[in-house]
């Protein structure tokens, strides 16, 4: 019975532990729209477009907001009644038990770091690209990792190395330093966008649009699936709970309101790309930059692709925040060595984000880019799902009834439910290697559980004592 304890949040929540409190609701706005519109924004529409839904591109997006936002309405109102860091993590422990939340919480070890990972790699390349456009290459070895398709004599990613790294270092400086640097790089990215969807509406034919929905509405379905994985990162915010000042009012604000703002660019983007150029020919791997370059507007498809690695970095400092938060919160309650969950004189967790950076820097430079991004979906799922579950429990559950959330899910118990058939289905679109692999990944996380954290957990020793 151990295994399934349940943390006591109202103890957690008194602890003299904690966080220094410093982001606002706009902080965490700007967290939001800064780790969800990466590179995505500027590739999946053309992609989506030619292959799914044609012109009606825009609905894909719309469907996919849609399932977001009831997830996303989940995890509000478990962060306004929980405002502790960990996300689904710590949730699952008050929810489920401790078991279930080391599964979820490993699960988002993953997501996080192979995000954190990947994102460098394709960081790498965009700034490799922009090098070479002043005439500077690298030795091919140093370009990437070995096994990358285009580059035999790959041998180490030094440039994904370096801006790991780098933003480590800026995490370590401090959370609000993080956010100002963030900040004026998400105005770029908005900038960015919105210069595009300016210079393709001056170019806007609306033939394009016809046929509406060349392949019907089980594209926009298939599509839609695509595009969900778009809207992915917004989970990260609810794990800077204990560093917000008045969580019970900015974290519902910061997380649907981030949801909301990146759905209208991806609704723009979408609109604007698909009206300038002909939806069949937008299946490359830069659509965004192919159509300026079509319409022969080639100054701005430098400018996107400088705002391609502008918003390709406020993801990696969002994601490696969330990912150094998790194993804090992981090593706080006692499952992973506690010399994680240290705070230097910044309240920052050196231990987790110096192991965070270091292991996502190796594994981008040393590993190719397919090779590591099939745990980020699952992880992300399988969090999702418990979350928008668990909320159909938190008025019923002994730890958390007498906690009074300022949100509360709408349409409940719709919401809640339709959120976690959605995700359920998107689990099961996924492809059998990924569950393979994400069995192995399981099996390392088990053999560490019981091998340190079953014996090391608070929990469990407050038992025993």
């Amino acid at each position: 019975m151990h295994l399934f304890q349940k943390k006591d949040v109202v103890s957690a929540l008194a602890s003299n532990k904690k966080l220094t409190r410093s982001l606002s609701a706009w902080d965490l706005i700007i967290m939001g729209v800064g780790v969800i519109v990466g590179a995505g924004i500027f590739i999946t529409p053309g992609i989506i477009a030619a292959n799914y839904a044609g012109p009606g591109v825009i609905f894909t997006y719309l469907l996919a907001a849609i399932v977001c936002i009831g997830a996303a309405f989940c995890y509000s109102e478990f962060a306004s009644t929980i405002p502790l860091a960990g996300s689904a993590y710590t949730y699952s422990y008050t929810i489920y038990g401790e078991i279930i939340a080391w599964i979820i919480g490993w699960s988002l070890v993953a997501e996080y770091l192979f995000a954190t990972s990947s994102v460098a790699v394709s960081w790498s390349a965009y700034f490799r690209n922009l090098l070479t456009g002043f005439g500077i290459h690298l030795p091919p070895m140093l370009q990437s990792a070995a096994g990358t398709a285009g580059n035999p004599a790959g041998r180490f990613d030094l440039i994904a190395f370096i801006v790991v790294f780098l933003v480590v270092v800026l995490t370590l400086q401090g959370l609000k330093n993080s956010v100002r640097v963030s900040t004026i790089m998400v105005y770029v990215k908005i900038f960015v966008i919105i210069l595009f969807v300016v210079v393709a509406l001056f170019f806007f034919q609306p033939k394009n649009f016809d046929p509406l929905l060349p392949y019907g509405w089980t594209g926009v379905g298939k599509g839609a699936s695509i595009a969900f994985f778009a809207f992915l990162g917004f989970d990260v915010v609810s794990t800077a709970s204990e560093e917000v000042k008045n969580p019970k009012r900015n974290m519902p604000i910061g997380i649907i309101s981030s949801l909301l703002i990146v759905s209208v660019l991806y609704g723009l983007v979408s609109f604007a790309l698909v009206g300038a150029v002909k939806y069949t020919k937008l299946n490359v791997s830069d659509p965004v930059a192919y159509a300026l370059r079509v319409l022969h507007q080639n100054w701005a498809a430098g400018i996107i692709s400088l705002g391609a690695v502008m918003g390709m970095t406020t993801v990696l400092i969002v994601i490696v925040y969330g990912g150094t938060r998790l194993i804090y919160s992981i090593s706080r309650d006692g499952l992973l060595p506690t010399n994680l969950n240290k705070l230097n004189k910044a309240g920052i967790p050196t231990g987790s984000t110096i192991l965070f950076g270091l292991i996502a820097a190796l594994v981008a430079a040393i590993l190719p880019l397919d090779k590591i991004t099939e745990l980020v979906n699952v992880g992300t799922l399988l969090a999702f799902s418990s979350t928008s579950l668990g909320v159909l429990f938190l008025n019923r559950n002994k730890n958390t009834k007498d906690l009074e959330p300022a949100f509360k899910v709408p349409l409940y118990p719709v919401f809640p439910v339709v959120a976690f058939l959605a995700c359920l289905y998107l689990l099961v679109q996924l492809q059998a290697f990924t569950w393979e692999m994400f069995a192995v990944w399981q099996l390392i996380g088990l053999v560490i559980y019981f091998g340190y954290g079953y014996r090391h957990s608070h929990l469990n020793k407050n038992n025993i004592n």
